[in-house]
């Protein structure tokens, strides 16, 4: 299988190209961590991504993009990308979250569980809990950081930007703490797609949160 993964979810913009029929060949990575400006570098990453693996779209058998959580436009960017190739390629695109691609390389022969977090709002942590055998015992979730303590088993351990914090403000220790990432391997979100289900696994943005802004009231037309 050929699959283009797409993450802009996050400060990274990232392209990878996956081929599992060429014999010990390693995924195409282009990579970059930009913070912003997503829309203006992923194309040409694409571009070069493709040449560098020389691999034409029509060889492609899928398509798989990270959906969140993570920026708003980053998110949107790289998910319109995805579905704009799908659509033309006629093939399917596959959703990916973020949380699941951060804790992909830590999970294969796991013997304790793992929480995977990204900072959210205010003391707000956006995470997920996964057991030892990889499978998500919690949904992509918003908690509070102060309520983690009650919430995480005593033999945790713990990925993700805000990982480090979360050990300190819980009293699990340093130690507990086995990644910092800010955001996910482009390989892994390849490596994801690859076995992701193109019923279920789709390629829509992952909210935890609703948005700030609220629909203006003051000065509305009233429906007769």
């Amino acid at each position: 299988m050929r699959i283009l993964a797409i993450d802009t979810a996050l400060a990274n913009c990232a392209v990878a190209v996956l081929d599992t029929e060429a014999d010990g060949a390693a995924p195409v990575v282009v990579s970059e961590e930009i913070g912003r400006g997503h829309a203006e570098r992923l194309m040409d990453m694409i571009a070069e991504a493709m040449a560098e693996a020389s691999c034409v779209f029509s060889a492609l058998d899928r398509i798989a993009v990270t959906t969140g959580p993570g920026s708003f436009t980053g998110m949107r960017v790289g998910l319109s990308v995805a579905r704009g190739f799908g659509l033309v390629l006629g093939m399917p695109v596959v959703g990916i979250t973020t949380l699941s691609a951060l804790a992909a390389p830590h999970l294969e022969a796991a013997t304790t569980p793992l929480y995977v977090a990204l900072e959210g709002k205010g003391d707000e942590v956006y995470g997920q809990l996964f057991g030892v055998d990889g499978i998500a015992l919690s949904a992509p979730e918003v908690r509070r950081m102060q309520d983690l303590a009650a919430f995480l088993p005593a033999d945790v351990r713990l990925a993700g930007a805000i990982a480090p914090r979360i050990a300190e403000v819980t009293g699990l220790g340093p130690e507990r703490v086995i990644s910092d990432a800010a955001y996910p391997d482009v390989r892994d979100v390849a490596q994801l797609g690859l076995s992701a289900n193109p019923q279920t696994d789709l390629p829509v943005p992952l909210y935890l949160r609703p948005p700030d802004a609220a629909p203006q009231k003051q000065g509305k037309i009233a429906r007769q």
